[in-house]
């Protein structure tokens, strides 16, 4: 049986080992909130979702390169990279992913490139949903914000 006691700067994890014994680990970090965006994008939901799914699409807009291996997404930033689990996928609607490192220290978070089309001006946006520490949420909104902006100028928008 495993309880989390959430407080404002420590995660504590206690755990019960099959021999009935306790066991707690100590984790620094702060819990992460969800939060979302919307952006208008002036393109075909099928071009979109190429952009947002495959490694050649991501590697326009999203990051410097992307390789996949087993579902496993690794991006390239200045010198830096990071990998992420593709959780989820429908084509021309959502690719939802893990960050690797979020999984590993038990952060239960993702994030998702969300198509949605407006029923009455066909519009077509795409919803950005993502986990942030409180205190980086406006800093992680703009770099979301100069992300789509990357996008929309690859796309002619």
């Amino acid at each position: 049986m495993t309880q989390k006691f959430v407080s404002s700067r420590f995660f504590l994890y206690c755990t019960t080992t099959a021999a009935g014994q306790k066991q707690a680990s100590l984790i620094d970090g702060m819990e992460k909130e969800k939060y979302q965006l919307e952006f208008i994008i002036k393109t075909s939901p099928g071009i979109l979702y190429n952009l947002i799914s495959t490694p050649s699409g991501l590697s326009e807009w999203f990051a410097d390169d992307v390789n996949v291996k087993d579902n496993t997404y690794t991006f390239f930033w200045d010198g830096s990279e990071e990998s992420a689990k593709l959780l989820n996928k429908k084509r021309d609607h959502f690719t939802k992913f893990r960050w690797l490192n979020d999984e590993e220290e038990g952060i239960d978070s993702f994030f998702e490139f969300r198509i949605k089309i407006d029923d009455i001006t066909n519009d077509v946006a795409l919803l950005v949903t993502d986990f942030s520490e409180p205190e980086e949420m406006e800093e992680a909104k703009a770099l979301w914000s100069s992300q789509v902006e990357e996008l929309k100028h690859v796309l002619g928008s």
